[in-house]
């Protein structure tokens, strides 16, 4: 009678419960956080521009120099801190991340030589934040989320521009109140904050709580870790450079880079100087980009769930162009309304070609794709150096930056061109035209 009883009971559905928000979006929000809290050193380069030129009188070539490092090293660790993160973990990775962060800013505060800045800001801040790119959110978006990939790309990515939002007013009041020096302190205190948050809620994979992805039909067991991180990175790049789509989407990427961080968070708030914009006002409109990022960022993950990434990215890229053809007439002492509505047309698309091109990555390169991104965003960091530096030199050789700015509207008009090379086939494997 027990076992008749105890069958009859194994056989009745479990009783109805209520609905509980999935595990991956508490993992989401704790990337959402560490990212803003690392999100303070991307502020400051484009601060330290004229404070450190007034106070060492070096030239904004060699600073420029420091940040192209800086930018570099940002991109070119991101594929290798994608393989140590299926090596280690994310946990690991990123919490040393944010401690070498804090380290390099930390270090400036008692430097006295050009090559200090270089070794501080451009090497240690340039390789710990590689390892926070976006590679991160790639590698928590695949391993967590099968649904809303392109919504929750565009959220993390969004991340950092909503950092930028909160730390860019606060360290220019520090720099122009006090002095550099603070702000440098207060970088290598916020990467510090975010540590513990990492270390105590950040899971590596829905297996380790026992669930699936967001939105999986079934369980996915936790993969072993992956050996020889450094070695998979690259031999993930020698399959991938011998498809026409990588090509394509690092070129379109480097010059994403170029008009972005190189050009617009490195030398927008000492070109408003140069046009007697007092800097918290220049840095106040850089931070209002940052708010209009985070809508033009997720409204880009929701487009690219519903629409060709490849269409996508073309509109992007030609709306940035044109935007900065007409920049040079808006530079102005005071803030008008053209002015402000650059800021917001220019914020909507500020990184809105990444959640495009991640799913571009996604759907050619499969469970290589975070790796792959890993490497496209290296040449999103290259563009990025390159113009950080060149814009310095230009600045030092022309007394404006009008040049930089036009060259940077071209380059995103033959970004756009690039775009629309790339073909979806039926089948969903993308193809060179």
């Amino acid at each position: 009678m027990t076992q008749t009883t105890e069958a009859a009971a194994v056989q009745q559905p479990p009783k109805p419960t209520r609905a509980r928000v999935h595990r991956a979006w508490f993992v989401a929000a704790v990337t959402f956080v560490t990212i803003i809290g690392a999100a303070a050193f991307r502020s400051v380069p484009g601060l330290l521009i004229d404070p450190l030129h007034a106070e060492f009188d070096w030239s904004r070539g060699t600073i420029g120099a420091a940040v192209s490092v800086n930018l570099a090293l940002y991109g070119l660790t991101a594929p290798f801190a994608a393989a140590l993160m299926d090596r280690f973990g994310i946990r690991r990775v990123v919490a040393v991340a944010l401690t070498v962060i804090a380290a390099g800013s930390l270090l400036t505060v008692w430097m006295t030589e050009a090559w200090q800045l270089m070794l501080c800001w451009g090497l240690l801040v340039g390789l710990g934040s590689g390892s926070m790119a976006l590679a991160f959110a790639a590698t928590v978006t695949n391993r967590w989320f099968t649904a809303r990939r392109g919504l929750v790309s565009g959220i993390l990515t969004a991340a950092s521009a909503s950092g930028q939002l909160i730390f860019l007013p606060l360290l220019s009041w520090i720099i122009d109140r006090y002095d550099w020096r603070p702000a440098a302190v207060t970088v290598a205190l916020a990467a510090l904050a975010v540590v513990p948050f990492v270390w105590l809620l950040l899971h590596d994979h829905p297996a380790d709580v026992g669930q699936k992805p967001y939105g999986a039909a079934e369980f996915v067991p936790k993969p072993p870790p992956v050996p020889g991180a450094a070695r998979r990175a690259v031999t993930v790049l020698l399959s991938a450079v011998r498809t026409g789509p990588f090509w394509l989407l690092a070129g379109t990427f480097a010059i994403c880079g170029a008009s972005t961080n190189g050009l617009i968070q490195t030398h927008f708030i000492p070109a408003a100087h140069d046009h007697h914009m007092p800097l918290q006002a220049a840095a106040s409109l850089l931070a209002v980009i940052g708010v209009f990022d985070v809508v033009g960022t997720i409204a880009s993950g929701w487009f690219t769930d519903r629409f060709e990434p490849r269409r996508l990215l073309a509109v992007y890229y030609a709306l940035r162009g044109v935007s900065l053809m007409f920049l040079p007439l808006l530079l102005g002492p005071a803030v008008h309304p053209p002015m402000i509505f650059f800021i917001v047309f220019y914020g909507l698309d500020w990184v809105a070609t990444v959640p495009p091109t991640l799913a571009l990555c996604r759907e050619q390169y499969g469970e290589d794709s975070a790796i792959v991104f890993g490497w496209v965003l290296a040449s999103h960091q290259v563009g990025a150096a390159l113009v950080a530096f060149l814009g310095g030199v230009a600045r030092d050789a022309f007394g404006s930056y009008d040049v930089v700015w036009y060259a940077s509207g071209a380059l995103c008009a033959a970004a756009a061109l690039m775009a629309l090379v790339i073909r979806r086939r039926a089948g969903g494997q993308v193809v060179v035209a």
